[in-house]
């Protein structure tokens, strides 16, 4: 049986955490900051886990990484 391919792109932005969650970074915040509040620049940093209903999307899409 052939290798499964790993999606490259999905692989560069989510990572999976020891307990099998993938973690994901926010939209909308590399550019356009000035008219975004302090606020909402703060919740932007922080770092969120991929819904589990996608969640089995992914994984199909990161073989050898689970």
């Amino acid at each position: 049986m052939p290798k499964l391919k790993t999606s490259k792109s999905i692989f560069k932005r989510f990572y999976i955490t020891s307990s099998g969650r993938l973690i994901r970074h926010c939209a909308s915040r590399s550019h356009l900051l000035q008219k975004k509040k302090s606020k909402r620049k703060q919740r932007l940093r922080k770092k969120f886990c991929v819904n589990s209903n996608d969640l089995s999307n992914f994984m199909h899409k990161l073989p050898y990484v689970s």
